[in-house]
């Protein structure tokens, strides 16, 4: 057993939503676990310190970062869009890229990612998750979906020659009626998946794609309507609940992606752990939602984006989902804007006007319980005894500057240290 101290003056408990003062941590690195967690008495105290004791006093020290919604084979739309990604990029440059994207991640403070879709890549989330819980490669902690759960013709990335992954490789496993959407979770299941995320509602509409096809480009009909390609239920309420009620069987969590009030309505019902956007919101969905215990994952970082003409309404509808009672996980989409970005999904849900010490809740223990709480077979995003030894450090407290969420100077996961002093290490 080789175990060891780490020393904090100032350590986040999320569980409290409150900094403690002069707390270290004992950490078993054989086992990756916190072995305990002790108050030191005032600073002024002797600190007994041994060789390969860590000290991270003077530095805001919380546990490690879990985003909750990311895409870890895809990168920042602004690169390039998510059609020409699929279409054009090789499976084995995407799986670099992912490897990639982990090491960033892991490294910007997220020992946690809950991956909601392979995008294309089969179940290779599956396989990159083992990877790195291998050691050959370091990165967060995954849980995976593979491939999303969709009705026939709707999430597929398509183009007016083709429908359905003809040139472009299926992102969805396509299914109409519950018999076949029991079938699917039970393929995903199989196929390695720890969540089982479904489109409650989608863009069915052909899209002209990527914005650059041919020259002269032609975007669209001369007069399109005033909404060119708009969102419809994807799922009925009966397949919906067949696909939460197979997922429970098999003892893992159900999201749904959702951007009409109708869907979204319609997952709650069906019992869902989290639904995914929802940027038309109202007071009876948010209070059904805590009625259920629904959280919420907001994806604002991409909403800022896609959605900028209205985005000034997207962040008060988060405010009032916290005032009524709503669970929040923190989680931004990310793979369609920069891994390492993360924190902007922080930095938007406090300038919602979210207390920082909810929005650093919902990033840890929030997490957690997105990726399903215990149904994950260990615990980790706040410290106690048994718990996972994922542990960063910022040179700030975010409570009086923002900045400091940028500012990771400290990570530890499962007990090893990656970066130190601000400066990758073991890599």
């Amino acid at each position: 057993m080789d175990e060891f101290d780490i020393h904090t003056s100032a350590l986040f408990d999320p569980k409290r939503k409150q900094v403690r003062e002069n707390v270290s941590i004992t950490v078993d690195s054989t086992r990756g676990i916190i072995m305990r967690v002790y108050q030191r008495g005032d600073e002024g105290d002797t600190m007994v310190s041994k060789s390969g004791d860590i000290d991270l006093r003077g530095k805001f020290v919380m546990p490690g970062l879990v985003d909750a919604h990311t895409h870890v084979f895809l990168h920042s739309y602004d690169e390039c869009d998510a059609l020409r990604q699929k279409r054009d990029e090789s499976m084995t440059e995407r799986i670099v890229r992912g490897v990639n994207h982990s090491r960033t991640a892991l490294l910007a403070g997220y020992t946690t990612y809950r991956d909601l879709g392979s995008e294309g890549m089969q179940a290779c989330d599956a396989n990159l998750r083992d990877t790195i819980a291998r050691g050959l490669t370091p990165g967060p902690r995954l849980f995976v979906a593979t491939k999303v759960l969709a009705s026939t013709g709707s999430f597929e990335a398509r183009t007016e020659n083709s429908l359905g992954g003809h040139c472009v490789p299926s992102q969805a496993d396509a299914v109409d009626g519950p018999e076949e959407c029991r079938k699917a979770v039970g393929r995903r299941i199989a196929a390695g998946a720890d969540v089982i995320k479904f489109f409650a509602d989608y863009r069915r509409r052909i899209m002209r794609s990527p914005p650059a096809q041919q020259h002269p480009y032609i975007a669209s009909v001369l007069h399109p309507p005033r909404e060119p390609n708009p969102d419809y239920m994807v799922f009925s309420q009966e397949e919906m609940n067949m696909i939460v009620s197979g997922a429970n069987l098999a003892g893992c969590p159900a999201v749904a992606h959702c951007c009409t009030l109708e869907g979204a309505m319609a997952a709650v019902e069906a019992g869902v752990k989290s639904i995914e956007h929802v940027y038309f919101a109202t007071d009876e969905l948010y209070r059904k939602m805590a009625e259920k215990k629904v959280m919420l994952v907001p994806t604002l970082a991409i909403a800022e984006k896609l959605h900028a003409k209205r985005f000034d309404t997207i962040l008060p509808q988060v405010k009032r989902a916290h005032e009524l009672g709503v669970r929040l996980a923190c989680g931004g989409d990310t793979g369609t804007y920069s891994h390492g970005e993360n924190v902007r999904e922080r930095e938007l849900m406090i300038e919602a006007g979210i207390p920082v010490a909810d929005v650093l809740e919902a990033c840890t223990v929030g997490g957690w319980e997105a990726c399903g709480g215990d149904q994950c077979g260990r615990r980790f995003g706040w410290f106690e005894e048994g718990l996972q030894a994922d542990i960063v450090a910022l040179s700030g407290d975010p409570h009086t500057s923002i900045e400091a969420l940028r500012k990771v100077d400290f990570v530890m996961k499962d007990g090893f240290v990656w970066k130190r002093d601000g400066k990758p290490c073991n890599m």
